[in-house]
């Protein structure tokens, strides 16, 4: 066994040992659901240490998160569904089976035909899964998935036979096309019309996130790096305001935005 085999073996039975009598209350008290939440905050954790390049970080995050893996593993082994070993021999042999390319006769030559051959791969195996109950491309697409990446996910699938933006200007002549139908219905005498409003804006958003896939990158990194942006922006803010011995509440937009804007000149230096 390798050394990391070692550690990850010693990790199991750490973990095994928390969940028995002998172990921690609270980790024996854990069910399925009684974890999601950690789960989920790992991997943003884990997203957050990989966007500031933090790998002090981003070494601390992951083992968190193989935690939260090996975790649920020990849950399924105790009820007698699978073990860690078999989550390992699963992952690997898809590994394989999605890397036609690779370990098979035909090699790809670059990045382009390496994601055709595994979306080939992937096809054949949601055909399989779905025989006789219905078959759809749209199959699979977790409903637990942050909107913005299931709006990422849908585009994906989609593009997958060809219906898709041949261009990002075309999308971006969209996203502003999409615009327009929203300053109609706020303009227009039927604005009491709320959902219709909500349909627009859900509209414009589902056509940003194609817009940062189109772009190879993702919506949820995209608006998680603007939602930094504007935090460290508002806390400059507040500190330079109060540097002048005001507070934001005593200050008119008009002020707030000037500050702003000096404070948006000041990084772009």
């Amino acid at each position: 066994m390798t050394l990391a085999g070692e550690k990850l073996r010693k990790l199991i039975e750490l973990t095994a040992h928390l969940r028995s009598s002998e172990g921690c209350p609270w980790d024996r008290e854990q069910d399925y659901d009684s974890v999601k939440g950690l789960l989920l905050e790992e991997a943003y954790e884990v997203v957050d240490a990989v966007q500031a390049r933090d790998f002090r970080a981003l070494e601390d995050e992951l083992g968190d998160l193989l935690f939260q893996v090996v975790f649920y593993a020990q849950l399924a082994e105790e009820e007698g569904r699978f073990t860690i070993d078999d989550v390992i021999a699963r992952v690997h042999a898809k590994l394989v089976r999605r890397h036609p390319h690779v370990f098979g006769e035909v090699r790809a030559r670059n990045a382009e035909e390496a994601l055709q051959s595994w979306l080939k791969v992937k096809e054949q195996e949601r055909r399989a899964s779905c025989a006789g109950k219905g078959e759809s491309l749209l199959e699979g697409i977790p409903s637990s998935l942050p909107a913005t990446l299931e709006a990422y996910e849908l585009g994906v699938r989609a593009a997958e036979v060809g219906f898709d933006w041949t261009k990002v200007g075309d999308l971006v002549d969209k996203i502003e096309e999409e615009l327009q139908e929203l300053r109609h219905e706020l303009a227009s005498a039927s604005r009491q019309n709320a959902s219709q409003v909500e349909e627009e804006v859900g509209d414009l958003l589902f056509a940003v996130a194609n817009l940062a896939r189109l772009l190879r990158s993702d919506p949820e990194s995209c608006l998680r790096r603007a939602n930094q942006k504007f935090q460290r922006r508002f806390r400059a803010l507040e500190q330079e305001v109060a540097q002048r011995g005001k507070k934001l509440r005593e200050c008119s937009l008009e002020e707030m935005e000037s500050v702003w804007d000096e404070l948006k000149a000041r990084e772009a230096k």
